[in-house]
């Protein structure tokens, strides 16, 4: 199935980069607000003229963004998103003078990272129907052969205020299962450990090379967790070089070599509960091969996921 989603994904490509049409934005368009910005590019509100239907306008600037870049998120967007968790395209994709642009639909209320409130996180409730949505979403980018590559708060974007509806999307770095890419090291607690020994061997070599898994879309999933129960980040690195990682290490280390769970936690965990702390042992496994899989998530819900709640009940 992986191979046959590149290949498939490869063809709507190469298919429709014939029919790339230019076109001149305020003329099909009534350009409303901006929605959001980053590295990519940006996107706006909009409204199609003739049809007065509102969508979200991705703006990717020509200068720097390849064609093959664009027509690959585009039709990723399009053909394989179709999980009411995913950002889907809306079938329409142009250029101008300056960018590539696609239609997606509009997400109104902002992104996850907007609700989340520094050291406190967002209300137990709350993270659960995100986590259930997400676990969705992934589980079937998985079933169908990719990994997103990049689940953060600011990629998911909300349709309520309550959460009630989220969608994950940017798929600028899905890449199809297996599939051999460079290893880009980041500063983050995103960034799963096992890309560590890559980074040290940066310095020596010019290109470092990894197979793209679904274990890395679990570890993101596990942090995506911690940081909306907790507000903050369990680390700032996966790395040994990182103090909160390297306690984090020992202490796994350390649950796995006991018959039982022990009664301690590291501090950052402490305010968690015995519940949801068995679900982040298994989605941030430092072994992806061992690393659980997005829809475990949903055998953990339900139940309390903080110590406060726990011992209410």
């Amino acid at each position: 199935m992986t191979a046959e989603a590149a290949k498939e994904l490869d063809e709507l490509c190469f298919l429709s980069a014939q029919s790339l049409p230019s076109l001149k934005v305020s003329k099909h368009f009534q350009v409303l607000k901006l929605l959001g910005e980053g590295s990519y590019g940006k996107v706006m509100l909009a409204l199609h003229r003739k049809r007065g239907t509102p969508m979200a306008l991705k703006f990717f600037p020509r200068k720097s963004t390849s064609l093959t870049s664009f027509l690959r998120e585009y039709n990723l967007s399009l053909a394989y998103c179709t999980h009411p968790s995913l950002t889907r395209a809306l079938g329409i994709f142009f250029s101008t003078p300056s960018y590539y642009v696609f239609a997606q639909q509009a997400c109104l209320y902002g992104d996850l990272y907007s609700v989340v409130v520094s050291e406190v996180g967002v209300d137990e409730d709350c993270v659960q129907r995100v986590m259930s949505q997400l676990s969705g979403a992934v589980t079937h980018l998985h079933s169908l052969g990719f990994v997103h590559r990049d689940i953060k708060p600011e990629n998911i974007f909300l349709c309520d205020r309550s959460c009630r509806w989220v969608k994950l999307g940017d798929f600028g770095l899905t890449r199809a299962v297996g599939t051999t890419v460079r290893a880009v090291w980041y500063e983050s607690p995103f960034c799963t450990p096992e890309v560590e020994p890559e980074k040290a061997l940066e310095k020596e070599m010019e290109d470092i090379w990894i197979t793209v898994q679904p274990a890395i879309d679990s570890w993101a999933l596990g942090v995506l967790v911690y940081c909306l129960l907790t507000g903050c980040f369990p680390w700032e690195e996966s790395t040994h070089d990182d103090l909160g990682y390297r306690k984090y290490k020992a202490w796994f280390d350390r649950q796995a070599e006991k018959d039982e769970d022990e009664t301690g936690c590291i501090q950052e965990f402490e305010g968690l509960s015995p519940l949801v702390m068995t679900l982040l042992k298994e989605l941030l496994h430092p072994d992806p091969r061992q690393r659980g899989s997005p829809e475990e998530i949903l055998s953990y819900l339900g139940g309390p996921w903080l110590m406060e709640t726990a011992r209410k009940e």
